[in-house]
């Protein structure tokens, strides 16, 4: 199982930013990425790691390749540490 480096915290608030300027709500977006709600809600809490797999599969319910949703985290822990 791979892990990506960033903060489980700059992880879930990319994760829950993105949905919410898509106007997705959690049932809606953990629906069309085939993941539980409440692990949707730990890992946009930053109580839960999310792995690369399903950093994919959410990527995938966003209409993104996981590049780019990888690059919304970048640019958060940029912004972060500044």
């Amino acid at each position: 199982m791979i892990h990506l480096l960033w903060e489980n915290n700059i992880v879930g608030q990319t994760i829950r930013s993105v949905r919410k300027a898509k106007g997705m709500s959690q049932e809606v977006l953990s629906g069309f990425a085939g993941i539980a709600r409440t692990h949707l809600t730990m890992i946009e809490r930053g109580t839960k790691q999310a792995n690369f797999s399903t950093i994919c599969k959410i990527a995938e319910a966003f209409d993104m390749r996981p590049s780019e949703l990888v690059r919304k985290m970048e640019e958060a822990e940029e912004k972060r540490d500044k």
